[in-house]
C-alpha cells in the first residue's frame, strides 16, 4: 500500500467529513479519491433532526399554575428540547452516511450563526441549513434570511418603516454574504429600509407585514428602485464580492487558513458563474491536486466538535449519560446551537488555551475509564442554555460519563495495521517509541495514547 494514498485519503475524509469511521479503514487503504468522493457526496432521503419532548403549546397541565411557575416550566421545557436537538444533531454528525452534507451543515451552522432560546426556531433553522447544505447558496440565503430564528436574533421583527432597525441588513452583508469593505453605511441604511416588514407570526412562519414596509424609493449597492427584502438579497447575490467572500471562507475552513489568492479567485469565479452551486464548488476543491499539497495536510487544529466526533467515529461507544456530551462541548468551547455571537465560532489557535488543551489531551483516557475528569468550567463564560443550574447535578456524572467502548471491534479493525498510520495526519514529529513506552503495547493502549498526543489535535 502506498502511504501517500493513505495520507491523501485520510486528509479527504477529515476535511470533507469527520474522519474515517471504524468501518472505513479498509476504504482508506483500498479506495481511490474518486471512489471516496462518490461516497462522501452520497445523498439519502433527507431526514430532519428534531426532539421528542412535546412543544409547550401542546402541554395542557400548565393552566392551573401561577405565571411565575408557568414561566419556569416553559424555560425547563425549552432547555430540554434544545439539549435533545443538540444531541440529535451531534449523533447525526457521528453516524450519518452523508458525511459531506453534515460537515457542510456544520460549516453553515457557524456561518449563519444565531442564538435563540426558542427550540422550535432552532430546529427550523438547523434543518434549513442541513437540507440546503450542498444545494444552492441563493436558496440557502433566502431560507435562512426568512427563518424566525434569524429574524428574531437580528431584531428584524422590530424593523418597520419610519423606525428602521439596521441590525439584520448589516449582518447579512457583513457576515453572511459580502464581507466588510464592499458596501457603505448608506447601503446598510437603505438595505434596512428594504427589509422593513420582514418578520414572523406567532406560529413561527415567515410574514411580510406589508403595512410595516417602507414603500419609498431606495438606492442600494448602486441600484435605485422601490426595493423589497427579496430585491435586496437578489442585488447582493449579483455582486461578485459575495461569491468571493463565501469562497474565501470555505477555503479557510476546508483547505488552509492562509489563503492562496489565485486559487480562490478561480474558484469564486466558477462559483459565481455556476449560479452559486455549493456541491460543484466543494467538488472542485476536493478533486483538485493542490488540495493534497503537503502544506494543506495536517495544518488545521480540530475544533472541539471535530475532535470529539472523530474519536467517536473511530471508537464504537455506548454512553449511559449522553447529556454529558453537552458538558464536554461547553468545557471545550463549542456548543452546537450556541455560537458565541453572530460571527460564529473562531477557528485555529483560538481553540487551544492552557485549560482546554489539557482537557483535549485527557479525553481519550477519561472516556476509556482510565482517569476521572478533574476540571471545572471557567466562570466567565456566558453559555447558559440551562447549563449552570444543572452543573452541580451533572458534575458527578460527567466526571464518570459511563462510556463503554467496544475494544474487541477496535482491535479487529486495527489488526495488522500501524495505528498511527490511520489516526495521525502528520506522524513525522511523532515518536512512536515514546507513545508505546507509556504502557503495554496493546491496540487499546496504543489507540488511547495516540489520541492523547498533540499530533492528534491536527487534521
Amino acid at each position: 500500500m502506498m502511504l501517500s494514498s493513505l495520507l491523501h485519503n485520510k486528509h479527504l475524509l477529515w476535511r470533507a467529513g469527520f474522519g474515517a469511521g471504524i468501518n472505513q479503514f479498509e476504504d482508506l487503504k483500498n479506495k481511490d479519491i474518486k471512489a471516496l468522493l462518490k461516497d462522501l457526496f452520497k445523498e439519502e432521503n433527507f431526514v430532519e433532526v428534531t426532539y421528542d419532548t412535546p412543544d409547550v403549546e401542546t402541554i395542557d397541565y400548565m393552566t392551573d399554575k401561577s405565571p411565575a411557575e408557568k414561566k419556569k416550566e416553559i424555560q425547563r421545557i425549552n432547555r430540554e428540547q434544545n439539549s435533545e436537538l443538540n444531541l440529535n444533531f451531534f449523533n447525526k454528525i457521528i453516524n450519518s452516511n452523508e458525511q459531506m452534507r453534515e460537515k457542510m451543515a456544520f460549516f453553515w451552522h457557524g456561518h449563519f450563526a444565531s442564538r435563540v432560546q426558542n427550540p422550535k426556531f432552532n430546529r427550523q433553522l438547523l434543518n434549513i441549513i442541513r437540507k440546503n447544505a450542498l444545494g444552492n447558496f441563493k436558496d440557502l440565503l433566502f431560507e435562512v434570511s426568512q427563518a424566525p430564528a434569524m429574524l428574531n436574533f437580528l431584531n428584524n421583527q422590530q424593523n418597520k418603516k419610519d423606525h428602521p432597525n439596521e441590525n439584520f441588513a448589516r449582518e447579512v452583508m457583513e457576515l453572511f454574504t459580502m464581507g466588510r469593505g464592499n458596501y457603505t453605511e448608506k447601503d446598510i441604511r437603505e438595505g434596512a429600509r428594504a427589509f422593513t416588514g420582514w418578520g414572523y407570526d406567532k406560529d413561527g412562519n415567515f410574514a411580510e407585514r406589508k403595512k410595516l414596509h417602507d414603500e419609498a424609493t431606495k438606492t442600494f449597492l448602486g441600484k435605485t428602485g422601490n426595493f423589497t427584502g427579496t430585491d435586496a438579497l437578489n442585488i447582493i447575490l449579483e455582486q461578485q464580492a459575495t461569491a468571493k467572500f463565501i469562497t474565501t471562507k470555505i477555503y479557510k475552513f476546508f483547505v488552509n487558513e492562509n489563503v492562496d489568492e489565485s486559487i480562490v479567485n478561480k474558484l469564486s469565479e466558477s462559483f459565481y458563474t455556476s449560479n452559486y452551486d455549493i456541491k460543484k464548488l466543494m467538488n472542485d476543491i476536493f478533486s483538485s491536486a493542490w488540495f493534497y499539497d503537503k502544506k494543506n495536510i495536517g495544518n488545521r487544529i480540530k475544533s472541539p466538535i471535530e475532535l470529539m466526533v472523530g474519536m467517536m467515529r473511530t471508537l464504537p461507544m455506548h454512553i449511559q449519560n449522553p447529556e454529558n456530551l453537552i458538558v464536554y462541548q461547553k468545557l471545550l468551547g463549542q456548543m452546537l446551537l450556541y455560537p458565541p455571537n453572530v460571527s460564529g465560532w473562531p477557528n485555529g489557535k483560538s481553540w487551544i488555551d492552557s485549560s482546554t488543551l489539557m482537557l483535549r489531551l485527557q479525553i481519550p483516557q477519561i472516556w476509556s475509564g482510565l482517569r476521572p475528569l478533574e476540571y471545572s468550567p471557567r466562570q466567565d463564560d456566558d453559555i447558559d442554555m440551562g447549563m449552570k443550574s444543572r452543573e452541580t447535578a451533572l458534575n458527578k456524572s460527567f466526571k464518570n460519563p459511563n462510556i463503554t467502548i467496544d475494544w474487541t471491534r477496535v482491535e479487529k479493525a486495527f489488526s495488522n495495521k500501524n495505528c498511527e498510520d490511520y489516526l495521525i495526519q502528520n506522524s513525522n514529529t511523532l515518536s512512536m517509541d515514546s507513545v508505546k513506552s507509556f504502557s503495554d503495547n496493546t491496540v487499546k493502549m496504543n489507540v488511547i495514547n495516540l489520541m492523547s498526543t498533540p499530533e492528534y489535535q491536527l487534521m
